[in-house]
């Protein structure tokens, strides 16, 4: 059983705003990717967004745990 060392609330804040900024880049990406008609870099943006919204889901699920230690 290894101790897990857990994030204070501010910094799961902070690494979802970051998170979700990059969410930005990621849509950008997919419009550039339809208009162009790049199969590759769609697919690419289509994994990175995915990879988003895993890495947002993964945070909200510490920060519930967060509370209910509280």
């Amino acid at each position: 059983m290894s101790k897990k060392k857990q994030r204070s609330k501010a910094s799961t804040y902070l690494s979802i705003g970051t998170t979700l900024f990059g969410a930005v880049s990621v849509t950008r990406q997919l419009r550039e990717a339809r208009v162009e008609k790049d199969t590759l870099r769609l697919a690419d943006a289509i994994v990175h967004g995915a990879a988003i919204v895993t890495g947002v889901a993964l945070l909200v699920r510490e920060i519930r745990r967060m509370t209910t230690d509280d």
